[in-house]
């Protein structure tokens, strides 16, 4: 196994992270209280999620932009105010939760929240400021420019995951080539893009050397799952909790 120990609170004493992809898409409804609870009942300390803001500026446990593909509503969720929101239920049936729920809900996780859009942004950083939980939530994103502003916002006592510009520098400076400077704690990272493998032995000893975590997304398939922990990645992102769970304790990283 890499590197064990890591200085953010966030991973501190954190052998592996096993965390559960949307509370768990393929098990339960996305990203709902149901799902989480599940989660939380299996033993997972991680959670990966996502927000969504309101037109009112409530935040949202929600990966799409569009109502329409999880729930029983419809509408872009930034141009309707929360009081239309509430209204839809995931798969017709499970609330969406807003953040602030399920942080107070669920006190002992640790959350992987992908901030999907710039009006998003600003109320999430206020939010985890004012409810003083930022050693256990990381705050990530596929925007360079979103996660600069975070970084010069909150500074390192902020965990945050790689974003594109990252995953490149730490990947051409794991071949030996001139590093450019990455702010990030989590590199978190699909096995390929572009054609080229990112969780690599000798990436993830870089990573780690430099207090780097190296998280793999969105890996469903045991045998994936046995290869990127024997290779030594630090967390894997599970759509399938139960079956990550298993794999994980037969492999003695749960």
């Amino acid at each position: 196994m890499a590197a064990l120990q890591f200085s953010h609170p966030y991973l501190a004493g954190k052998r592996f992270a096993a965390f559960a992809h949307r509370g768990g898409e393929l098990e339960e409804p996305e990203n709902s209280k149901r799902a989480f609870s599940a989660a939380v009942d299996m033993g997972y300390r991680f959670i990966e999620t996502d927000v969504q803001a309101t037109a009112d500026n409530v935040l949202l446990v929600f990966h799409d932009e569009e109502l329409s593909r999880l729930t029983d509503g419809e509408g872009e969720v930034a141009s309707l105010p929360h009081s239309v929101v509430r209204q839809a239920k995931i798969d017709g049936t499970e609330p969406i939760m807003t953040l602030e729920e399920a942080l107070v809900t669920f006190p002992e996780t640790h959350f992987n929240i992908d901030i999907k859009s710039d009006h998003a942004l600003e109320p999430t950083l206020e939010l985890v400021q004012k409810m003083n939980v930022l050693n256990r939530v990381c705050l990530a994103c596929f925007s360079d420019r979103r996660l600069s502003r975070i970084r010069d916002q909150l500074g390192r006592v902020a965990c945050t995951g790689a974003g594109p510009r990252d995953v490149a520098a730490l990947k051409f400076a794991s071949w030996g080539l001139r590093f450019l400077h990455s702010r990030c704690h989590c590199a978190q990272v699909p096995v390929s893009e572009y054609g080229i493998t990112l969780p690599t032995r000798r990436f993830i000893t870089f990573c780690n050397a430099r207090d780097i975590a190296v998280h793999v997304w969105t890996i469903d398939e045991a045998d994936e799952m046995r290869r990127l922990i024997r290779l030594g990645v630090n967390g894997i992102m599970s759509a399938r909790p139960s079956l990550l769970k298993q794999i994980a304790q037969e492999e003695g990283v749960w």
